[in-house]
């Protein structure tokens, strides 16, 4: 048998936690796989949202000699831009124009397919239970022997005043 006396288990885990502190090429190392890069939520984002017309900054931040071109042309007359320029200019500033953002995507089809699968993995435990964790049902339940027990009842004359024995016509032998 295993024991681990106080010592042993105070450095195991000094040793952990110091390898957890340790810079981050060791714990990608220590993982055997990258780590995704954070992202500092404290500097001005993009994204395309219909309630938020103008986003924090440009979709496009580095641009290419082209893109510097066209910036410089975009500082005179307007006029003079062809359709095409002036669509390569949205397209710096915005990924997404209000029609494509309206575009209805197919994400519902996967929300109702996983609600049905569930839904039905749902009803498959529960037949399982009905046959194999429940019990039987009990015989008092069916109706042969309900009605046996509202006769016994009857006979017996309980609660006569205020129960359903009040409802009984004894002298015909029926419901009133």
């Amino acid at each position: 048998m295993l024991h681990l006396t106080a010592a042993r288990a105070g450095s195991l885990l000094a040793r952990r936690a110091t390898a957890a502190l340790a810079t981050s090429s060791a714990r990608m190392a220590s993982h055997g796989h990258e780590v995704s890069e954070t992202v500092d939520m404290s500097q001005p984002m993009y994204w395309d949202r219909l309630d938020t017309p103008l986003p924090d900054r440009p979709y496009k931040d580095m641009l290419t000699t082209a893109d510097k071109s066209l910036k410089q042309k975009e500082k005179g007359p307007w006029n003079q831009l062809s359709k095409e320029e002036k669509i390569a200019l949205y397209r710096l500033m915005f990924c997404q124009t209000y029609p494509e953002m309206k575009q209805p995507s197919h994400e519902w089809k996967t929300v109702i397919g996983g609600m049905l699968i569930f839904i039905g993995i749902t009803g498959l435990v529960v037949i399982w239970q009905s046959h194999f964790v429940f019990p039987p049902r009990p015989r008092t339940f069916d109706e042969e022997w309900q009605a046996k027990q509202v006769k016994r009842m009857l006979d017996m004359k309980v609660n006569p005043i205020e129960g359903f024995a009040t409802n009984w016509d004894y002298e015909k032998g029926q419901w009133k």
